[in-house]
């Protein structure tokens, strides 16, 4: 079975993928204070054993304790996940999901500004 994505995450495992992607590394109590909830030690450490057999975390023993990290960066997560969304809804058109991005109505000028930048730059990439 292939692993959840992370908009098919529970809420709470999406907030602890993207805490220690914040944070790069934790433990079950650095995880707690970045929350900030009064969650229990024994929830987060259930959430955390949970992503790791789901195949999204990892971790690695510093004496007693474990000390866990994202499996992948949030950027390999994003292409990996942009590129399922572009095959499925889009049928494997970039430019049609691109062409949705410019009509949604949510990018602002500056953000068009970048765009014109990261193209030319691709371009340069390509021809170069």
């Amino acid at each position: 079975m292939p692993r959840k994505q992370l908009h098919e995450l529970g809420s709470l495992q999406r907030d602890v993928v993207e805490t220690l992607w914040r944070l790069g590394e934790g433990t079950v109590h650095d995880v707690l204070a970045a929350l900030g909830s009064d969650l229990a030690y024994t929830t987060i450490l259930s959430v955390l054993q949970k992503l790791e057999k789901a195949g999204w975390l990892e971790h690695r023993r510093e004496g007693r304790t474990y000390v866990w990290r994202a499996a992948r960066s949030r950027e390999q997560e994003g292409q990996s996940s942009l590129g399922k969304i572009v095959d499925r809804i889009f049928g494997g058109s970039p430019m049609v999901a691109f062409e949705h991005l410019l009509e949604d109505g949510r990018l602002e000028a500056d953000d068009l500004d970048l765009l014109r930048r990261l193209v030319d730059e691709k371009r340069k990439e390509l021809e170069g």
